[in-house]
This record gives structure tokens, C-alpha cells and sequence, in this order.
């Protein structure tokens, strides 16, 4: 695995709207990026990030203006702008030789999947799944934000669970309502494993299956010895499409040498048959395999920085529940 450079002083962090553009949230983006300028750090923008509807620009002029960024010297990383629906049609417009031949750390969260995830399976090089750079608006700052900080610097500091999560927060809410208590939940019994840890948002990852930019089975196959740890962010799956993709995954070898399943809180939950929910989801497909639920991971704040790529040990015991990430 290839971890590109982390950030310094003075670094210089490059927003790309690969999906959608800030819209109205300028006002959380704002807040955000003095929050980053607040660690020393530059900030040069793509040219549609501040962009309102359902993408920020064309297909084209999406990859046109990420290919920009990362090829200027100046830019130390890319942090993509913000999530939407629409990353998977930018894919045939990004140079992955360039990131190939010159690796830098892209972060995102949600929709940039689609990049994130195939830069790092396909290329070898770990990215960033957590933030994007309309997160960092609290004030002040959640630990999980303090963490992605540190990550970013190269502190790759041990990701404990949280003590409450946000409850009924709509997108617009400008106040975090941390009021339910975080319980992870190991299905099949306490769980302490170590493996290569891969994801992202799953209701993302199933529009890979079948297309030309599915390089999972060629990353499996490559850490095998380590075995592969999966973490799913589910936005809005119900629990039937739920284990429907996970099926599709199942048949198309994604989940050869997996050693451990990990599902965070879910956005906005749907179960359309009384008897079947997401644990009969994940049961079904991973039998006695470890499965950890309602983890910090996702779309529901707080939220854990993950290193696609990096070799992970994972515990959770009586609700409470960790990550290490290593750089090996």
C-alpha cells in the first residue's frame, strides 16, 4: 500500500466539487475552511465549488478541474467539496495515471466514494474516507474532527467510540442534537480483529459492480494474508436493497478473504418487511463471520476517519468499540 504525504504547515489543501457544489451550505463551508486556515493550511478552490444544484458542472469540467488541482504543485492534498449523487459519471474524466505516477491524499465522504475507493483498489494508494470541507463548522470542534485533524498530519491516533450521537438532525439544522447513546453492537459475539481495511458508502459502492472501475477482486486477491476487513456507510438503503447489494457483492467475489464486517449508523432507515431488518441482512450474508453494528461511521455524526487501504484492528466489547489504523 502506497500512503502519499501527509500534511505540514503551510500545506496547501485543493477543494474539488467532484459531485455536487457547496450550494447553500456556504455558510457551514465558510466556517469550515477557516478551521483549516486555523491549522496553517492554504485552501485553493476548484472553480465550480461554489456551485448550487444537483452537480456542481459538467462531467467534464468536473474531471477537468480535479485533474487541475492535482496536477499544480502547490497542492499538498485534495479534499472533495461535498457529497451529491452524481460522482460515478465523472470517473472517465479523472487522469489516474497522474495520481498514479504522483500520489496525494484525497478525502471525502458520502458520494466521492466512487474516487476514493477506486484509487485505492485499483492504484494501491490509500485515501481518506470521513470529512468533507463543509465538516469542520462546530465550534467548538468535536473529538472525531480533532482526529481527522491529527490523521491528516500524520498522527494516526487510536479512534475510540463516542459517548452520544446526533438524533433527528435534518440537512439544513445548523445545531448538533447529540443526544442518543452510541452502542456498537457486535452480532456474533466480542470482536477483536486485524486486517486490511476497506469502504465506503455502500449505497455508492454498488454502482461499481459490473463496470470497468471494479478492481475489487485484484485488491483482495493482493492482501489475502492480511485478510480484509469491510466498513459500510448506509445513507438510505432500506433493509432489503440492503442485503440485495450485498448479494450482488457476494456473487461478484468481493468478500473473498474477508475477516470482519463493520455498519455504521444508518441516515435514514427503511425496513419494508417486518421480519426482515438489517441485522437478517447481515446475518444472511456473513453468517458467524465478526459484525459489528452502529458503529461511528457514516453519515450519522459523530463520525471516524477510516484510511482505505491501511491495515486496521478493530475491537468492540460491551458497546464500546475501537479502530487503530497502521500504516503498513
Amino acid at each position: 500500500m502506497r500512503y502519499p504525504q501527509f500534511l505540514k504547515n503551510n500545506s496547501t489543501i485543493g477543494v474539488s466539487a467532484v459531485s455536487a457544489g457547496i450550494g447553500n451550505r456556504i455558510e457551514d463551508y465558510e466556517k469550515s475552511i477557516e478551521t483549516l486556515k486555523s491549522q496553517g493550511y492554504s485552501i485553493l478552490e476548484s472553480e465550480s465549488v461554489r456551485n448550487s444544484g444537483y452537480v456542481s458542472n459538467t462531467s467534464k469540467i468536473r474531471g477537468e478541474e480535479f485533474n487541475k488541482l492535482y496536477v499544480d504543485e502547490k497542492v499538498d492534498m485534495i479534499m472533495c467539496a461535498t457529497g451529491g449523487d452524481f460522482c460515478l459519471d465523472v470517473l472517465p474524466y479523472i487522469d489516474f495515471e497522474l495520481i498514479n505516477k504522483n500520489p496525494k491524499f484525497i478525502q471525502g465522504a458520502s458520494d466521492p466514494t466512487s474516487i476514493l475507493y477506486l484509487i485505492t483498489t485499483a492504484l494501491d494508494i490509500a485515501t481518506l474516507y470521513g470529512l468533507n470541507s463543509t465538516s469542520y463548522d462546530d465550534n467548538p470542534l468535536h473529538d472525531c474532527q480533532f482526529n481527522n485533524l491529527e490523521i491528516l498530519k500524520g498522527n494516526i491516533v487510536r479512534q475510540n467510540s463516542f459517548s452520544f450521537y446526533e438524533k433527528d438532525k435534518s440537512f439544513n439544522s445548523k445545531k448538533r442534537n447529540l443526544v442518543e447513546k452510541v452502542k456498537w453492537q457486535a452480532i456474533n459475539g466480542n470482536v477483536k480483529v486485524s486486517g486490511r481495511i476497506i469502504g465506503g458508502c455502500i449505497d455508492v459502492l454498488r454502482n461499481l459492480l459490473g463496470t470497468p472501475y471494479d478492481y475489487t477482486a485484484k485488491f483482495v486477491d493482493k492482501y489475502s494474508s492480511d485478510g480484509i476487513i469491510w466498513y459500510f456507510d448506509v445513507f438510505s438503503l432500506s433493509s432489503e436493497d440492503l442485503y440485495l447489494t450485498l448479494y450482488q457483492m457476494h456473487l461478484a467475489g468481493w468478500f473473498k478473504n474477508i475477516k470482519a464486517v463493520i455498519l455504521g449508523r444508518i441516515m435514514f432507515p427503511q425496513q419494508f418487511n417486518e421480519d426482515f431488518n438489517y441485522k437478517d441482512a447481515l446475518e444472511k450474508i456473513f453468517g458467524n463471520l465478526p459484525i459489528i453494528m452502529e458503529a461511528d461511521i457514516g453519515h450519522v455524526f459523530p463520525k471516524m476517519t477510516i484510511i482505505n487501504g491501511s491495515f486496521a484492528t478493530v475491537e468492540c466489547i460491551g458497546n464500546k468499540g475501537s479502530i487503530q489504523l497502521e500504516l503498513k
